[in-house]
Order: structure tokens, then sequence, then C-alpha cells
């Protein structure tokens, strides 16, 4: 039966080497000078031949051990160089972080603030998807999934972050030309702009906290599966919209468009932060992610803040 190589023992082998010495070596190492022997022993029995000549004063190669050095202190170098890049270093992160995160989030709330990350962190690189599938995290290698919605039973680490409040909402030339409808019933009258990509679109369910509950049959001529595409229609005056805030909080403030009946609320959505399972996340991951949590906290259309415990947890300096 074949065995691995001792990997340990060459990497042993080659500090040893660079040094001259058992000692400098076991010191280097933070090993026994014991431990550094008995491993020079063990590939030369497995070897069976000498690496090194040994006398009371003086250590030199062989013929065997210099054929054997310039790899050995390779393995010793790459071992050292994978240790370093999957550890980092806490206060200076590098490498890859792989994220996804809905379409219209993404394009509207996560990118515009990603060249401030980038530039905080020069040795960190982004790969960011955008899907409004859900994507399967562990198996195409993401580090952090962005998902609005409910969440399915999964293995993967979630917390909410945030709710996003999604008003029902319309311009001024749609009130000039349709007129404002003041109750939510009303909405079954007007030309409304469908968002197909949630179940039941064409029901729209309001709560009030003196008179209940109200669901309403709503439809229109424009229907999209993208809330981007929803803004042209609805600035235009096609129809009214209920639209997560992120899109519409400055087309609000500006007054561009109107809010329609705001005592009655339609349920936030839910932004979750997911993922893989497993305790350690690498320091360009945990960067990134006490990043979002500091932006996302200050922006203005996220309500129900993030809980004290999860703040912590992703607050800087992660330790």
């Amino acid at each position: 039966m074949r065995h691995l190589p001792d990997f340990e023992a060459w990497a042993i082998f080659a500090k040893v080497a660079e040094s001259n010495s058992f000692s400098k070596a076991a010191l280097a190492l933070g090993l026994s000078k014991g431990t550094v022997s008995k491993a020079i022993s063990r590939l030369e029995e497995r070897m069976g031949t000498s690496l090194l000549h040994r006398t009371s004063r003086h250590l030199s190669l062989t013929e065997s051990g210099r054929v054997a050095l310039t790899r050995a202190t390779h393995l010793l170098e790459e071992g050292e160089a994978i240790e370093a890049e999957v550890s980092e270093d806490a206060n200076n992160p590098y490498g890859v972080v792989r994220i996804a995160s809905p379409i219209s989030f993404g394009i509207q709330a996560l990118g515009p603030i990603l060249p401030e990350f980038l530039a905080e962190y020069p040795r960190v690189g982004i790969d960011l998807h955008l899907s409004d599938s859900r994507v399967d995290v562990i198996a195409e290698g993401f580090d952090i999934a962005l998902r609005m919605g409910d969440l399915p039973d999964s293995s993967l680490r979630a917390r909410r972050l945030f709710s996003i409040r999604r008003p029902v909402v319309a311009s001024r030339a749609y009130l000039d030309r349709h007129g404002r409808p003041t109750h939510p019933r009303e909405l079954s009258q007007h030309e409304v702009i469908i968002y197909s990509h949630i179940e039941h679109p064409h029901i729209w369910r309001f709560s009030h906290p003196e008179e209940g509950r109200v669901e309403v049959k709503v439809d229109g001529r424009v229907h999209v599966d993208n809330g981007d595409v929803a803004m042209g229609p609805l600035l235009s005056g096609i129809g009214i919209a209920c639209q997560p805030e992120f899109f519409i909080w400055q087309a609000l403030r500006d007054g561009v468009l109107e809010e329609l009946f705001p005592e009655w609320t339609i349920p936030p959505y839910g932004m979750f932060l997911l993922t893989p399972p497993g305790r350690a996340r690498p320091a360009r991951v945990r960067a990134l992610l006490g990043f979002l949590a500091q932006r996302f906290q200050k922006a203005p259309w996220v309500v129900g803040k993030m809980e004290r415990h999860w703040w912590n947890e992703l607050h800087p300096p992660f330790e």
C-alpha cells in the first residue's frame, strides 16, 4: 500500500539544511532538538539512504540530500504560503470574496458602496453574482449570499439583517390623470404595475393599526419580474407600484413620487445574510461583513435595525 509522503519531516529537513544545525532548526520551528533529529532519521529510514553527514562539529548534505533539498525547500515554502493565504492577517486581509445578491438590490444598494470597501481594503477583490434565483451557496462556492424574503430550511448560517419597507407609490402625473385613491380597496379600480417574481403577485395584503387587515386584488398592463424595470413605467405615470424603499426613497424625498395611504402597511421584505456552515470565516469575509453592517445601519430605507448580538458579531475587529 502506498503511503503519503512525510511532509512534516521534509519541511524539517529543509530547515536543517538551511541552518546547518539541528539546534538552530529546532529553535526556528519551535520544536525540540530530539523531534528534529527523529524526523531526519525517519526520512533516511524511509528513503533507505543518508541525507546528512553528521560529525560532532559539522553537518553537511550527502549527494542524496542535495538532490532532495530543492524540492524539500519548495515544499516548506509552499506550506508556509498556503497557511498564510488561508489564515490571513486579520489587520491586512486579502483574497477574493464571492458574494451573491438579488439583482435589484445589488444594483441599487450593494454595488454603489463596494468601491468604498475596495479602497479601504486594497488587497481584497469582489466577485459579485447577481441573480433573483436562489443560488447554492456551498456548491457554487459563495462566501456570502444576500436574500430578500422568506428563507427555506437550510444548513447555512442565516441571520436577518434588517427589513425593507414596501410603500405603495405613484407619480404626480398618474395622480393628476387618474385621481388619488384614498383606501387600499380602491386599487382594484386603478392601473397597477405588477411585480411577478413573488407568490400571488395580484394579491396585495395591507394592515392598519385600527382597521385590521385587507386583501386587494390588483392588475395592470405592465407585468415585470425585476424592480429596476418597474421604475420606468412608475416614474412615467403608467401605474401605481409597491416597491422596496431602497428603489424609491430618493424620489419620495424629492417629491417625484408620492406615498399612498401611509397608515396602511404591506409586510416588509426581510433581508437575510447567509454564509456557509462552520465557525471560521476568512479575514476578508469578516471585513466585508463588518463593512456592510456599518453601511446598512445608516441606510435611510432600513427598518428594524439589526439586533445588537448580530451587530457585535459582524463589527470589527472580529476577535
